[in-house]
């Protein structure tokens, strides 16, 4: 597949983060190095290296979709399958410290709305590429219990140095733990004919969510595959 501009770009601002960050220093370096046109280059990525971030997130899900789909997760029990996708999804980043970079930046107020999308994003690429047909209140759940296994991953991840991130794999199989836990503790409110009761009002109000249509602009509802 021949390289877009967008793609010569991101390539170029990734030699630049390390050091700069996502900035616009970084974004000015990037269009230089790439002997772009600055007007074109602004038109594709409005807001500068922020915009360039966002993609470099994206382009790290595509490859972990990618991974998900070549590989045999048949005999993975579902727990694993996710297991597998949240570290497919770290092992798809080149340099830690571009994402230590992004993290910083999405800390900045302006930019937090970027950073939570993304990790949405990452979830529901996941529970998408892992077969996951639910259109109800699950849809939400599975995306949100996701999201924060997966961002607190990442940061673990980011001050790991044990060898081959072995204290990263482990903390990931904890915090799946703790969702399956979380589940398995639901199925039993919900098989409880007292408690079912009691949070009858509730549930009843809870069928009325469904899952959003593709293409909708809120988090999760823009596909991020390509």
């Amino acid at each position: 597949m021949p390289e877009t501009l967008q793609d010569t770009l991101l390539d170029a601002a990734l030699m630049h983060v390390p050091f700069d960050g996502w900035s616009e220093t970084t974004f000015r370096a990037a269009v230089a190095d790439a002997d772009a046109d600055p007007v074109v280059a602004r038109s594709l990525f409005p807001r500068g290296a922020a915009d360039l971030a966002v993609a470099y997130h994206k382009r790290g899900d595509a490859i972990m979709v990618r991974r998900i789909a070549e590989t045999d997760l048949s005999d993975m029990r579902f727990r694993d399958k996710v297991a597998f996708a949240v570290r497919a999804r770290i092992e798809a980043v080149e340099d830690k410290e571009i994402v230590r970079r992004g993290a910083t930046l999405s800390a900045l107020p302006m930019h937090a709305t970027d950073g939570a999308k993304l990790i949405w994003g990452t979830a529901d690429a996941i529970w998408t590429a892992l077969g996951d047909t639910s259109r109800d209140i699950n849809w939400y759940t599975k995306r949100a219990t996701l999201s924060g296994v997966y961002s607190s991953t990442v940061l673990y991840w980011l001050g790991d140095d044990s060898p081959e991130y072995q204290a990263t794999w482990g903390f990931l199989d904890r915090r799946i733990e703790d969702v399956m836990r979380f589940e398995k503790t639901k199925a039993q409110v919900q098989g409880n004919p007292v408690l079912s009761k009691l949070f009858a009002g509730p549930a009843k109000l809870a069928e009325r969510i469904r899952a959003p249509q593709r293409g909708q602009d809120i988090p999760g509802g823009a596909s991020t595959r390509r």
